[in-house]
């Protein structure tokens, strides 16, 4: 029996130089982000600073999480209690929570073949909803067509909010995931492509959202220790208007992150190469489908997806099973209750009725979700190919007929 050894949960070390950095912020004492001397900027402020110019725009924010810039995102783009906000289908339950946690009411968008977005019944309820606001999850790493969204959200004036948890250093036709929005958020929990644990950002080029979320994420009136920010003025003009809801992210995590980001790049490069290795290799077999992706979506390969079209969910379970046995994790959007960090959207029972999602729901109950941490290599990701076909000839001969 073909056997894999390493952990699917294993990230990299944190490097020396971003440990130094760590250390030099612990013993200053000063980790909270509005804790400096006189004319000497913060770790974070820094970190947004150095984010912005990364991707493009004008305005950074860093918060607590991910799932944090994505409420303050939605209530900066003026969501309300009752509000309807368009969203994908297939996407994760911090996204569907953060609409919930805003006030906001998820109309749920369905999902193609090929994983993303369904551009036509995103045009259908961009008129039916009644929503202002679009919050588009490059689900798994997977751009949808941007010309199409934009031509959707500009003729119907919708805010689009881009959750590029998955898309962190990926471009659409040259032009950055994140910089297509009026707002982005961006994840740095440790399973995505900057890694503080937890931890996030909020993007921008606009004066009035940017103030809005600065306000909102508990400046404490301190906006002005964020450099490169807009006048005072658009800051007082909602300063007593805007809660607090308190998620700075702190020094220590942004002392890490700056060492990191300046490695995003290369590491990109790193997961496409592995990607490669593992989608050659499944392609290679027979009953497994890989989705379409245009050689203008320059996406992350940090994780890889795959469709067991046609076969029943016993045959999959088993097929799980007989991959977990020989040490691969893979993770499956099908199985009828949600495990670990996969979830569907018929396991958000807190939702009104979303009508007609019977497409998307197919095409969840046999997909199938492989993480490729850094700390593997393209002889890992061969074996993990050789022990997806041992598992696949395994569960053909167990179920020839499912």
């Amino acid at each position: 029996m073909e056997m894999f050894a390493k952990a699917f949960t294993q990230q990299e070390p944190i490097s020396e130089e971003a440990i130094a950095q760590a250390v030099e912020v612990m013993r200053s004492g000063r980790l909270h982000r509005y804790n400096t001397v006189d004319g000497e900027p913060s770790e974070t402020a820094l970190l947004e600073k150095e984010f912005a110019a990364y991707l493009g725009v004008k305005y950074s924010l860093a918060c607590a999480s991910g799932g944090y810039a994505l409420h303050i995102a939605l209530r900066a783009a003026g969501v309300r209690n009752g509000d309807a906000v368009l969203c994908n289908a297939f996407t994760l339950s911090p996204v569907p929570g953060a609409i919930n946690n805003a006030g906001g009411e998820p109309a749920l968008v369905g999902t193609n073949t090929d994983f993303k977005i369904d551009i036509v019944d995103l045009r259908a309820k961009a008129v039916t909803s009644g929503a202002h606001v679009l919050l588009l999850s490059h689900m798994r790493g997977h751009i949808a067509d941007m010309d199409a969204v934009m031509e959707i959200c500009d003729e119907h004036g919708i805010v689009l909010i881009e959750d590029c948890a998955h898309t962190l250093g990926a471009r659409w036709k040259g032009r950055p995931s994140g910089s297509f929005g009026q707002i982005a958020c961006f994840s740095t929990q440790s399973y995505k492509h900057l890694n503080s644990g937890e931890g996030g950002f909020l993007t921008t080029s606009d004066p009035d959202i940017i103030a809005s979320a600065v306000l909102y994420s508990g400046s404490y009136m301190l906006y002005e220790k964020h450099p490169d920010m807009p006048a005072k003025e658009v800051f007082s003009e909602r300063r007593l208007e805007t809660p607090n809801y308190s998620g700075r992210m702190d020094n220590l995590r942004a002392a890490i992150l700056r060492v990191q980001l300046r490695s995003l790049d290369e590491n990109c490069h790193r997961w496409n190469e592995l990607y490669a290795v593992i989608e050659q290799g499944l392609r290679s077999l027979a009953g497994i489908s890989l989705p379409f992706r245009p050689a203008y979506e320059e996406f992350v390969g940090s994780s890889v997806q795959f469709s067991l079209p046609g076969w029943r969910p016993q045959k999959i379970s088993s097929f799980i099973t007989e991959c977990s046995t020989r040490g691969v994790d893979i993770k499956w959007f099908g199985d009828n209750v949600p495990r670990g960090y996969t979830s569907r959207f018929e396991s958000w029972h807190y939702l009104s009725d979303q009508g007609d999602l019977g497409q998307t729901s197919t095409i969840l109950d046999g997909l199938c979700d492989l993480r490729i941490p850094l700390t593997f290599d393209r002889k890992d990701c061969q074996q993990i190919v050789a022990v997806i076909t041992e598992a696949l000839l395994c569960t053909e001969a167990a179920h020839p007929c499912l």
